[in-house]
C-alpha cells in the first residue's frame, strides 16, 4: 500500500516556484515564503499565473510528482508530468476496451451505478441526520434507487446519460434540502458549472478540480492513461478516464465535503464575490479554509468496502485506478466500483 502523501497548494499571489538540492522552495519578489522537500509531498497545484523554473518541472517529472497549474479561479491552464510509466500491454488492453462498445459501455454502467448510489447514501445520511423534511428526501432517495438499478440495464450510452440526467436532477432538486445553514448566501437553485452562478456551485466547482487532480495523478501511477475513458469520449486536451473515475467519488469526496463547509459555519458569504461574466470567485483566505479541510478530510480512515482493509480516505483515487488495471489487465472479474456505506 502507497504511503499516504500531501499536495502543496500554492495559492499566494506573485509566487514563484523553484528547485534547491531536493527541496521545492516558493519564491514571492525574490523572498523565500516557503519550502518543503520534494519527498514529502505527491503533487503541487499552484492557482494564479506563478511561474515553476525548468529545474522544479524536471524534478517533478522525474519523481513522478504532478505538476498543475490554474487560474486564480480555478480553470485549468496546464500539467507537467513525466512520462506515462507502467506496462505498456496495460494501456494498449484499456484502447481496445474503450474501442469495444460492449466492453466500454460495460464500465460506464458501473460508473454511472455507483455515482447515483452514492448520491442516494447523502441524501439517506441526512435523512438519518436531521430527519426534516423527510418526505421530499425520501422521493428523491427512492428514485436514485430506481435510477441506480435502471444504470446496469442500459442498452447504450445515450440511454445511460438519459438516465444520469434524471438522477441528477432528482438529486441536485433536494440538494437544498441538506444544507442545514440559515445564511440566505447558501441557497443552492440548480447546478450550474461554467461559470458558477451561486456559492454553492462555487464550492462543487472547486473541489471537483481538486479531486480531478487526484484522479488523474493516480491514474497515472498505475500506468493507465487518463485521456482515454470509457463513459467520456476522447477529447483532445480532456483526461476522460479521470472524469470517468470521479464520478463515483463526487458525491463521498466532494458533495458531502462543500455540504459540511456549510453547515459548519467553515465558510461564510463575505468569502464569495460575484465577478460580471466569470461567476462567483472566492476570497483567498475561503480558498485555504477549503484546502486546509480538504487535507484534513484526506487523512481520515475508512473501511475500504472491496478490499475490506483500513485505508486513508486520500488513498481511494489511487486503490480505484489500481483496481481498474487489475480488472483490464484481467486479474480480477469486473470493476469493483466505490460505493460508501
Amino acid at each position: 500500500m502507497r504511503k499516504l502523501l500531501n499536495t502543496l497548494y500554492v495559492t499566494t499571489p506573485d509566487s514563484f516556484l523553484s528547485k534547491e538540492g531536493d527541496n521545492v522552495v516558493v519564491m514571492v519578489k525574490g523572498t523565500e515564503k516557503f519550502r518543503i522537500p520534494i519527498y514529502n509531498i505527491e503533487g503541487i497545484v499552484s492557482f494564479g499565473y506563478t511561474g515553476a523554473s525548468p529545474a522544479l518541472m524536471k524534478m517533478c517529472a522525474d519523481k513522478n510528482i504532478g505538476l498543475c497549474f490554474l487560474t486564480e479561479h480555478g480553470e485549468f491552464l496546464g500539467r507537467v508530468s513525466g512520462p506515462i510509466k507502467g506496462n505498456v500491454l496495460l494501456r494498449r488492453q484499456q484502447y481496445r476496451i474503450a474501442d469495444e462498445k460492449e466492453a466500454s459501455l460495460n464500465l460506464s454502467r458501473i460508473f454511472i451505478a455507483g455515482k447515483i448510489a452514492n448520491c442516494r447514501n447523502v441524501v439517506q445520511r441526512s435523512i438519518r441526520d436531521h430527519g426534516d423534511e423527510l418526505n421530499i428526501l425520501d422521493a428523491a432517495s427512492k428514485n436514485l434507487l430506481l435510477k441506480s438499478r435502471q444504470s446496469f440495464n442500459a442498452i447504450d450510452s445515450n440511454q445511460l446519460r438519459g438516465i444520469e440526467g434524471e438522477a441528477a436532477t432528482s438529486y441536485f432538486g433536494v440538494f437544498n434540502q441538506l444544507i442545514k445553514n440559515s445564511d440566505s448566501s447558501f441557497y443552492f437553485g440548480g447546478r450550474t458549472r461554467r461559470p458558477p452562478k451561486d456559492n454553492v456551485n462555487a464550492l462543487l466547482s472547486f473541489i471537483y478540480m481538486l479531486l480531478a487532480h487526484e484522479v488523474q495523478s493516480a491514474l497515472e501511477s498505475v500506468g493507465l492513461d487518463p485521456y482515454v475513458g470509457f463513459l467520456h469520449t476522447d477529447r483532445p486536451g480532456r483526461a476522460s478516464l479521470a472524469l470517468d473515475i470521479m464520478e463515483e467519488f463526487r458525491p463521498y469526496l466532494a458533495d458531502r465535503l462543500v455540504l459540511s463547509l456549510i453547515n459548519r459555519r467553515q465558510v461564510s458569504g463575505k468569502g464569495f464575490v460575484q465577478q460580471g461574466e466569470k461567476g462567483i470567485i472566492m476570497t483567498d483566505e475561503t480558498k485555504k479554509e477549503i484546502l486546509l479541510t480538504w487535507q484534513k478530510r484526506k487523512k481520515e480512515s475508512i473501511q475500504h468496502p472491496f478490499l475490506g482493509e483500513t485505508v486513508n480516505i486520500g488513498l481511494l483515487p489511487y486503490i480505484q485506478a489500481m483496481l481498474l488495471a487489475r480488472y483490464i489487465r484481467g486479474d480480477i472479474d469486473n470493476y469493483p466500483v466505490f460505493v460508501m456505506k
